[in-house]
């Protein structure tokens, strides 16, 4: 690959997007047709680029660790089908957090509401592309990081089944959920890029079997309903029918077909809750913390980084945790992705909140987003913990916040979910609009 650098650090014109600004292009001798020829893209700050330091979004660790010897798999692959690489970005440190403040690097700023958090862990490839400044990015998705910032910057982002796309080069956050995902405006491109980075061809776009609509997630965990579940009824009935939509109330069913949640349900369910998904959420983030000590425990105990807040507290309870319910941790990932998939079944379609609601404002103070962040890894812990992929889809503003809807289904089910985005895109933008005009 060829390499040109351009501009180091951020800039008030890139939205504080970058960390690093430089030029990769596609190898030299590329054919003049590729499928992302012209195209231009961003990646985090955690994908290793030959000859540039990995800086996992935090200062110390990228004193403490050398050049990268050779380029991720998947950069490569993006270069090779003909898009060229403008930088890394600003991502939250150690990907550890959903909301996008960096302490070292600054907060990237949220395009379509600059007043408000862009969302992380892959924050900054989130804004380059809400932004303008490239066609699309490659970011991560643990815990929620492409999906997360996604809906906070009005983008698509797209999460793939876990174990579909390589996750060679990129640093570990914790290897049961890690996946690499990546961000468009565009569906088209959210699509031609999943070519590339599946290794699959083209595929006809099937006609969904069934909508599943879980209206106790609805009810319960987004006050964004009341626009929601109609826009993406209307389209469906005016794109399919109305007689492939089912209601259903998913905390009852994952709470009688998930019975090894027992060990992570809370005595005392916070309000507005949903038990099954509280606990669900409960075993992500053990197993999560524990891989996280296991990767990057030694590391932190003995340089003992400088954490931003909130980074600081949960990194350092992680280092405290111990493997006590791990081993059930893994049989709810089997048992939730049996649960699901006969549920979804083959070309289903599951409909979620991304998030709880807006994005929060800058600088709220970590406790005060407890609540927000409890419910919104009940919900991203359905995608985690089963395993399948998911997109999260922009249908808006409203009240000059932006407004988003999940798909999830089954694994390897992703091309499909793929074409089904570009089928439903511009109906559920519509629906949302005159739905939003009329409030």
């Amino acid at each position: 690959m060829a390499e040109t650098e351009v501009m180091k650090n951020t800039s008030n014109e890139d939205f504080g997007a970058f960390v690093d600004k430089f030029l990769l292009l596609p190898p030299s001798d590329s054919p003049h047709h590729l499928p992302l020829s012209g195209l231009t893209f961003a990646v985090k700050d955690i994908f290793d680029v030959e000859g540039h330091v990995t800086g996992f979004g935090n200062l110390d660790w990228a004193r403490t660790h050398s050049a990268a010897a050779s380029t991720a798999p998947v950069v490569s692959d993006i270069l090779s089908s003909g898009a060229s690489s403008v930088g890394k970005t600003v991502m939250d440190e150690m990907a550890y957090s959903i909301n996008g403040e960096n302490w070292h690097y600054g907060t990237p700023t949220n395009p379509c509401a600059p007043d408000r958090v862009p969302g992380g862990s892959s924050s900054g490839s989130a804004v380059a592309v809400a932004a303008g400044l490239v066609d699309f990015s490659l970011g991560t998705d643990t815990g929620g990081s492409v999906r997360v910032p996604g809906a906070f910057c009005g983008i698509l982002g797209f999460r793939p089944s876990h174990g579909t796309v390589s996750t060679d080069g990129v640093i570990p956050m914790a290897q049961s959920f890690d996946t690499v995902g990546w961000f468009a405006r565009d569906p088209l491109i959210l699509n031609k890029v999943g070519h590339v980075l599946l290794r699959s061809p083209v595929q006809d776009p099937l006609p969904p079997c069934q909508i599943i609509i879980p209206d106790d997630c609805f009810q319960n965990l987004c006050f964004q309903s009341n626009i929601i579940i109609p826009v993406v009824m209307k389209t469906i009935e005016n794109l399919f029918s109305c007689q492939v939509i089912k209601h259903v109330k998913l905390g009852d069913y994952i709470r009688d077909n998930v019975p090894s949640l027992k060990h992570f349900t809370e005595s005392e369910s916070q309000e507005f809750m949903i038990p099954s998904l509280s606990a669900l959420s409960n075993s992500l983030r053990l197993l999560q913390k524990w891989e996280f000590k296991k990767n990057h425990g030694e590391w932190v105990s003995t340089i003992r980084p400088h954490l931003g807040p909130g980074i600081h507290e949960r990194v350092w309870d992680a280092i405290g945790t111990s493997n006590e319910n791990v081993g059930h941790c893994h049989t709810v990932k089997t048992e939730l992705r049996a649960a699901l998939s006969s549920l979804i079944q083959d070309c289903g379609v599951l409909v979620l909140p991304t998030v709880p609601g807006p994005p929060p404002k800058l600088q709220t103070q970590p406790v005060r987003l407890e609540n927000y962040r409890a419910k919104a890894f009940s919900l991203l812990a359905i995608a985690g913990m089963s395993g399948f992929c998911q997109v999260t889809i922009p249908l808006g503003m409203l009240d000059d916040l932006p407004v988003a809807v999940s798909l999830l289904a089954r694994h390897g089910d992703d091309l499909f979910l793929l074409n089904l985005v570009q089928t439903l895109n511009d109906s559920l933008k519509e629906q949302a609009s005159d739905m939003i005009k009329s409030t």
